[in-house]
């Protein structure tokens, strides 16, 4: 089964002149009802999808507004398995890709078969496992071929080109390109090779590239945007939803629009 749900939405928004923005929030950071209403209000200020970070108890790719966010979460009880019941309550209303990212233990302790069909009764379309590697993925990937959820691969800056090519190849959605070596947040600056990594990835991935990890500004989410066919932003979307900063959220997804190619 094509798995285009995620492509499309971004080559459509590439296609009229803008750079996709995807921005993560931890669901259940606020309690689990908070979700409707902040898939709601990003997707009405103009987001082109949403990923949904899961708490988890041992997070290997979060940084400290992440894993605080994630504490936050646990504190209210929040699992896997419940948010993906809450998104059945108002998937009626949401008009956007939702990608699910979280550890692969979550996963099968859940089921593999049962939380690839309750992903699907919950609208999502992609998901995002950071420590499940390429060579291990056919574990699910086997199990999502009837499925139009995409199993989204992640690239380091280290990767060497074979590797890379070898990510790209089984590409689904998108590619995740990370911008900086470690772990999520808020930095001041990125390598002077990041442009020259993110050109080589579109030059040979089939689907769409986003640079994510770091990017916290306006400013950034321009400049490295213009290098991608989008950007991911999470610390600094989590941050400002926790503080209810709603025009700093707003103001990320809008300097994604127009920004051209370099």
């Amino acid at each position: 089964m094509t798995k285009t749900i995620l492509t499309n939405a971004i080559n459509a928004c590439v296609e009229r002149g803008d750079k996709a923005f995807v921005p993560y929030i931890m669901a259940g950071d606020g309690g689990l009802k908070a979700l409707k209403e902040q898939i709601l209000f990003l997707q009405e200020v103009g987001v082109t999808a949403i990923e949904l970070g899961i708490p988890f108890s041992d997070p290997v790719a979060d940084g400290p507004v992440i894993q605080e966010a994630g504490e936050r979460a646990l504190a209210h009880g929040v699992t896997l398995r419940k948010v993906l019941k809450e998104l059945t309550h108002f998937i009626d209303e949401v008009t956007v890709p939702l990608v699910i990212m979280t550890y692969l233990n979550p996963v099968l302790s859940y089921g593999i078969q049962e939380f690839i069909k309750d992903c699907g009764d919950g609208g999502v379309s992609g998901l995002i496992i950071p420590d499940l590697p390429l060579e291990e993925s056919e574990l699910l990937r086997d199990a999502l071929v009837d499925s139009e959820v995409a199993l989204i691969q992640l690239v380091s800056l280290t990767s060497p080109p074979e590797r890379i090519e070898k990510i790209t190849a089984a590409g689904e959605g998108f590619i995740y390109a990370v911008t900086v070596n470690g772990i999520t947040g808020v930095r001041d600056g990125f390598g002077d090779d990041l442009q020259t990594h993110l050109e080589g990835l579109k030059a040979v991935s089939p689907v769409p590239v986003l640079a994510g990890f770091g990017i916290s500004t306006p400013e950034q989410v321009r400049t490295i945007g213009a290098f991608a066919d989008g950007v991911i932003v999470g610390s600094a979307i989590v941050d400002a939803f926790h503080h209810k900063g709603l025009t700093t959220v707003e103001a990320l997804v809008k300097s994604a629009e127009k920004v051209a190619y370099r």
